[in-house]
C-alpha cells in the first residue's frame, strides 16, 4: 500500500466513523451524502473531487 492510498483509506474511514458517531437529524443525513458522493469519486480515481466532499462532510459535523 502505498503513502497515498494509505492516507486516502484512513481520510476515508475517519469520516465515516464521524458520520456514525453523529445524532440523527439533517446534518447526519448532510454528512453522509457527502460521504457517500466522496466513496464515488474514490472509486471513479477522482481524487480531488473525493477531497472535497470529505472535507464538505466534515464541516457538515463540525
Amino acid at each position: 500500500m502505498t503513502p497515498e492510498t494509505r492516507r486516502l483509506s484512513v481520510k476515508l474511514d475517519s469520516i465515516r466513523a464521524a458520520c456514525e458517531r453523529a445524532p440523527a437529524g439533517p446534518k447526519k443525513e448532510a454528512a453522509w451524502k457527502h460521504y457517500r458522493l466522496a466513496e464515488k469519486a474514490h472509486s471513479d480515481e477522482n481524487h480531488t473531487e473525493m477531497y472535497r466532499e470529505l472535507d464538505a462532510a466534515k464541516q457538515v459535523l463540525a
